[in-house]
């Protein structure tokens, strides 16, 4: 599934004309900005959520402030959706590869647009939009996972293997999201790679 629809299947399942302005606005910035990117115009992002531009401004500032938003709300749903529970599986590095073998489950669905967080800080050159720092927090959360999980299975350097990991990942998942390659086992397997010759086997 796509990581909009991931998020939107554990949102409210009120009807968007009942639902508050602020969850539609947001629902549809996650629509159009897996769709489109961030240069979405305010116009599109209003009649895809059915509400004014007078009602936008009274909630957000700014577009910016609802990018940040969008993301902001669902990185919880994305993050469960990547990211094992506690325990399960209980190795470091089926902990790992968990993570790549979710990414090319969601890479599968013909709506995949990649990673929204580096589709984001790609677009964004500016490192203090509001919406480039809950990007940037995210993915960093994502490496320090993989930096935890490195330490737990005794590579030989955490850090950098935790960067390698983080590397193969943003790769894969933009040159899927971009429809330039097809996974199938690629990510998963070279992440199994580094983890063996970092002295994960466990």
């Amino acid at each position: 599934m796509t990581t909009a629809k991931a998020a939107r299947d554990t949102a409210s399942e009120a009807s968007p004309a009942r639902a508050p302005l602020r969850e539609r606005l947001l629902d549809a910035a996650a629509e159009l900005l897996e769709q489109e990117g961030v240069g979405v115009s305010t116009d599109a992002l209003c009649r895809a959520a059915g509400v004014s531009k007078r009602s936008m401004y009274q909630l957000f500032q700014s577009k910016g402030e609802i990018i940040a938003a969008s993301l902001e709300r669902r990185a919880p749903q994305l993050t469960a959706l990547l990211i094992p529970p506690p325990g399960d599986p209980v190795t470091p590095r089926e902990r790992m590869l968990y993570v790549f073998r979710r990414l090319e489950e969601a890479a599968h669905d013909p709506g995949y647009r990649g990673c929204p967080y580096l589709s984001t800080l790609v677009e964004l050159k500016d490192p203090e939009h509001p919406a480039n720092v809950v990007a940037l927090r995210q993915k960093n959360e994502m490496t320090a996972f993989f930096q935890a999980e490195a330490e737990r299975g005794g590579a030989a350097d955490p850090a950098f293997l935790a960067r390698q990991l983080a590397l193969v990942y943003d790769g894969a998942a933009a040159r899927a999201g971009a429809g330039v390659d097809h996974l199938d086992g690629l990510a998963f397997n070279t992440a199994s790679a580094l983890m063996e010759a970092a002295g994960v086997r466990k």
